[in-house]
């Protein structure tokens, strides 16, 4: 008798899974003679999902995993469009209309061929990354890029005019990059972009696409995307996350980072290798000092907050939160992250609010008021990315 049951739950299942998904539809248009426009890149930023509009403007979207997105609309001669969206199960259906882009000249930087390729070489250091997986990294157009460097204030500066493509070839995905601004403050260390992306997936065999889901499965395991999936869901202690709150004062024997580089540069422009030194050992101390972990280890309900909006979290916590993965190890030597003596090598990652609040929705994605990271976390770069509808297995 329970065979019939069985039929009618192996034909309804596939039904089910697809309801958990949402769908986008829309129709693009010219904002000035409202007539369509085909061939229009339409995609959901940091995502795997992605298409081009027909010849009547229209364009879908399937199987959207359920969070918000910023949807992104982009082709030559007009203005770039986006929009946040909130996936359900709801059908969405977008009217976009572009504005057609007016014509501005780029400010003129003179430099010659070997200083493009040094910056160029330093740009892929910070934006790909320097790992096992940035190795098979390999940029396609690398001509559409535009990159300064300001040897004063020691900030490389790139941005780009249309698609960068990336083709990382260590998960499987062609990455395609509307680059608004990326930039290295070597002074402070901080790397930030601004733009979005675009996740294809590369054609291959068999045992390629079996070494690309073991990749992508180990980038997975320990990133940020998997530390707020768990926060959200209540699962960090069996995904292998601790959070701590760490103490820590700024060093008070150790120079502003400016200060400190722009004395070793004049005592080395002197010849004054003593004061060089000196001050080379100032670089070298930690920024912080009397720094300890609060036990015991936070529980969810002590970070996480509503925000009263379906599928959006936020994470609230005063001074710096102390993450920590124990599922893997991290050996680099970073004098700036603390390590208690009794705590194995873990990896490691320290957070800072920059306003209250960091919003991230259900897929793992922080959407509002981006903190800052130092530890495991600061070191990824698009060699370890994975889009954000990225599913792993379940272990």
């Amino acid at each position: 008798m329970r065979f019939p049951w069985l039929i009618l739950l192996l034909i309804f299942v596939p039904f089910i899974t697809f309801a958990q998904y949402g769908i986008v539809t829309g129709k693009v248009t010219n904002a000035e003679t409202k007539s369509p426009l085909a061939k229009a890149s339409v995609f959901l930023d940091n995502s795997s999902v992605g298409s081009a509009t027909l010849e009547d403007g229209t364009f879908t979207l399937n199987g959207v995993r359920p969070g918000q997105y910023t949807l992104i609309v982009k082709t030559l001669g007009y203005e770039n469009y986006s929009k946040t969206i909130l996936v359900g199960r709801e059908p969405i259906r977008l009217n976009i209309e572009l504005t057609p882009k007016a014509l501005m000249l780029r400010e003129v930087v003179i430099s010659s061929s070997a200083d493009w390729k040094k910056n160029y070489e330093a740009f892929k250091k910070e934006f790909i990354g320097t790992n096992e997986n940035a190795r098979e990294c390999l940029v396609m157009n690398s001509h559409i890029l535009n990159i300064t460097y300001n040897p004063t204030k020691q900030i490389l500066h790139a941005d780009a005019d249309e698609f960068l493509v990336v083709e990382n070839r260590a998960l499987g995905y062609r990455v395609k990059f509307l680059l608004n601004d990326f930039k290295v403050d070597k002074i402070s260390g901080i790397v930030s972009r601004e733009g979005q992306q675009l996740f294809e997936e590369l054609p291959g065999s068999a045992a390629q696409k079996k070494r690309w889901h073991e990749k992508r499965e180990e980038a997975y395991y320990g990133s940020s995307m998997h530390f707020y999936r768990s926060l959200y869901q209540d699962k960090l202690t069996e995904e292998g996350f601790k959070m701590y709150k760490l103490n820590r004062y700024l060093n008070p024997a150790r120079p502003e980072e400016e200060i400190i580089r722009r004395k070793i540069n004049m005592f080395k422009q002197q010849n004054r290798r003593d004061s060089a030194n000196f001050y080379i050992g100032l670089a070298n101390m930690s920024k912080y000092y009397h720094e300890s972990l609060v036990q015991p280890p936070l529980n969810q309900f002590e970070v996480l907050v509503s925000t009263g909006q379906p599928g959006l979290y936020a994470i609230h916590f005063s001074n710096y939160l102390y993450v920590v993965y124990t599922k893997k190890r991290d050996e680099t030597f970073d004098k700036d992250i603390y390590r208690p003596l009794e705590m194995p090598n873990f990896e490691t990652t320290v957070i800072t609010l920059y306003q209250p609040y960091a919003v991230f929705d259900m897929n793992g994605i922080v959407v509002q008021d981006a903190p800052l990271y130092e530890g495991t976390w600061a070191r990824h770069r698009l060699s370890d990315m994975l889009p954000v509808d990225y599913v792993p297995d379940q272990k």
